[in-house]
Parts: C-alpha cells; sequence; structure tokens
C-alpha cells in the first residue's frame, strides 16, 4: 500500500450477480480498467462465486479464471489487499441465485481520499454514511416527471 493508512479513501463493496456462469462475458471489466486507470478507484479485493443449478456454491480468484470471464480486470490482481474474510464471502453468497454467477468488489475511493485526509486532520470523523439505490433515483425522478406531466395537463 503505498498511502499511508491516514490517506486512505473511502472503501464500499458490491455484490454483482449475472445470469449464468460466466459473470457478464467480460462486458463491465473495461469499464473497471478504466476506473482504476484514471485514479478513481483502487480495488482492494474480488472475489467471483457461482452458484450452481442445485445450490452448490464455487468460489474463484481472479487467478482462477479464464481471461474471457474478466478482460483486462486480471491486471487489477497483484494489488489485492484480500479484505473479505471466508466468513464474509459465505455470507454475501446467501444473496446469489442458483444458476447465476456473481462478482464481489471492494474499493477504494481514490478520488475522496484527499477530502477524507483533511476532514481527519480538521479533528472530524464520519459518523454516518449511506447509499441510496440507483433504480431508488430513477423512480423519484420518474415520479417528479410524472406530477410535473399532471400539473401542466390540469
Amino acid at each position: 500500500m503505498t498511502e499511508t493508512l491516514d490517506e486512505l479513501g473511502p472503501v464500499d463493496w458490491i455484490v454483482v450477480e449475472f445470469p449464468g456462469p460466466d459473470f457478464g462475458k467480460g462486458q463491465i471489466a473495461p469499464f473497471l480498467e478504466d476506473l482504476v486507470q484514471r485514479d478513481l478507484v483502487r480495488v482492494l479485493d474480488m472475489v467471483f462465486l457461482r452458484k450452481t443449478e442445485d445450490g452448490t456454491l464455487e468460489t474463484a480468484e481472479i487467478s482462477d479464471l479464464d481471461p474471457s470471464e474478466l478482460g483486462e480486470v486480471r491486471t487489477a490482481e497483484a494489488d489485492l489487499a484480500m479484505v473479505l474474510s471466508e466468513q464474509d464471502v459465505m455470507d454475501l453468497a446467501e444473496t446469489i441465485a442458483p444458476g447465476h454467477s456473481a462478482a464481489v468488489l471492494v474499493w477504494e475511493n481514490l478520488w475522496a481520499a484527499p477530502f477524507g485526509t483533511a476532514v481527519r486532520k480538521a479533528g472530524g470523523q464520519l459518523v454516518a454514511s449511506g447509499r441510496i439505490p440507483t433504480q431508488a433515483v430513477i423512480a423519484a425522478f420518474q415520479a417528479d416527471a410524472e406530477a410535473e406531466q399532471t400539473t401542466e395537463g390540469a
């Protein structure tokens, strides 16, 4: 880790599920690689999960998978910090439907690190955080647009 811990940005995680066993056919990897190359995020951990139709779980690391399944995301492997425990992975695997695959991604938000450092140096600390699901934001915009149309049409 090249930065000191004081310079660490916020860390997030997601589980992205795909129908079938192929992790999205490598279509997502170029976008993740772009974020990494632009120093917006740093991948800290990445685990790939497959759940068979009978519910059997298979786990894989980047090096276990064929490049055609991941595209250029393999270049992140050397920098992984492996922050997820085996129990974390097992708990997250519960969210995956049988017959599907998923990628678990943990990343540092490099773009926010300078702000976080400034907050800590000023004596501040994070006391609450959250995320609004994209679907909820889209629904709110759609509801606002429908309300405007109703108001304009009246």
